[in-house]
């Protein structure tokens, strides 16, 4: 697409807008309900909705599928990372009332980062064509990494602050407790900072790995860093709602590493395909149309497989719970003398 400095900044600008009106919104700590978090999800997917019907009426039909593709496949990308915020929100303890302002915080950090990814993204790209090479070899990795965490159950194990992190709290020390909304307090005549900032600063920095496998996907379905960028920002405005309402969900998609290392996987030979083909070697390059009906297939038989799976883990559970429960009750009535009541009375 051939996007102009004005689009540019009036697409910026509302976005920033809609920011603000999040941040409105959301301005008071409050338990996020299920109801309000369902409501500004379908408000989100809405919006990035619309946004993909201005891309086709502007733009027409291929820009129009890469942004779609892109927006689903970042989108994925975003549930899978709301796991690992689970794990720092648990880590930290945070209270359920500041969890949604330490997520506004978070989707913020993560788009100036994104940012930056994606013009250090285009300016690599157009120097250097073979970058892609790179880019679908470490796309084919990192899929290769979700396979084997996910078979060693990665999203089980508990979160480990990263040596910056542990940096930043020796030097400026952190409060022994959360003081509200607040970033920094005087304790015992010293500028501290609260736990608050803390688990914001980590929720940001741990954003800087996601980014190092989500920038590289969506660059292996467009090359057009205006799509890149509004992909990856509507995929993460609604990233806050989407962790108060699916969060009981998150347990139950087993299988969505498995998923997305097959979505990653299947990019990364992309780019390769790309690569080889600018090079003058004559393969088969795959479309956006067959990209965007591969990611959504997968993702359905991901999320199916995954509640199958659960459902049947429960009733696994259920029926043990119920074995022990009634073997547990044979001992007991084993021990009992005979002609005595479970109650101790004598019958």
């Amino acid at each position: 697409m051939n996007v102009s400095l004005f689009v540019w900044l009036l697409t910026v600008g509302a976005l920033c807008a809609l920011v603000a009106v999040d941040f409105f919104i959301g301005r008071k700590p409050h338990d996020v309900s299920v109801r309000e978090a369902g409501t500004w999800t379908v408000v989100w997917v809405v919006l990035a909705c619309l946004f993909g019907l201005g891309v086709f009426l502007f733009g027409g039909g291929r820009p129009t599928g890469e942004f779609f593709a892109g927006y689903i496949t970042e989108k994925s990308l975003s549930v899978d990372n709301l796991f690992v915020f689970v794990l720092i929100m648990g880590k930290f303890a945070v209270p359920s009332q500041y969890q949604q302002r330490v997520l506004m915080v978070g989707v913020l950090v993560a788009l100036v980062l994104r940012a930056l990814f994606i013009a250090a993204g285009a300016a690599i790209i157009s120097t250097f064509s073979w970058v892609f090479y790179l880019f679908g070899a470490f796309l084919i990795w990192t899929a290769w990494k979700l396979i084997q965490d996910a078979r060693r159950g990665g999203h089980e194990e508990e979160f480990e602050e990263n040596k910056l992190l542990k940096a930043v709290e020796k030097r400026f020390g952190v409060a022994d407790r959360y003081h509200g909304t607040k970033l920094w307090i005087e304790q015992n005549g010293k500028r501290v900072m609260t736990p608050m900032l803390v688990v914001m600063l980590a929720i940001g920095s741990t954003d800087v790995l996601f980014a190092l496998d989500s920038i590289p996907a969506i660059y292996g379905l467009t090359e057009d860093p205006y799509i890149v960028f509004t992909a990856n920002a509507f995929a993460l405005m609604g990233l806050r709602q989407l962790y108060f309402l699916i969060g009981g969900l998150l347990k139950k998609l087993v299988h969505l590493s498995y998923g997305l290392s097959v979505i990653l996987g299947f990019i990364g030979v992309k780019l390769v395909l790309h690569a080889l083909h600018e090079s003058g070697v004559h393969v088969p390059e795959i479309g956006i149309p067959f990209s965007l009906g591969f990611i959504v297939l997968v993702l359905a038989v991901t999320t199916v497989t995954s509640l199958r799976a659960s459902a049947r883990q429960e009733r696994q559970e259920r029926q043990e719970q119920q074995e022990r429960e009634e073997q547990q009750e044979r001992e007991e009535r084993d021990e009992r003398p005979e002609g005595t009541a479970r109650d101790g009375s004598t019958v």
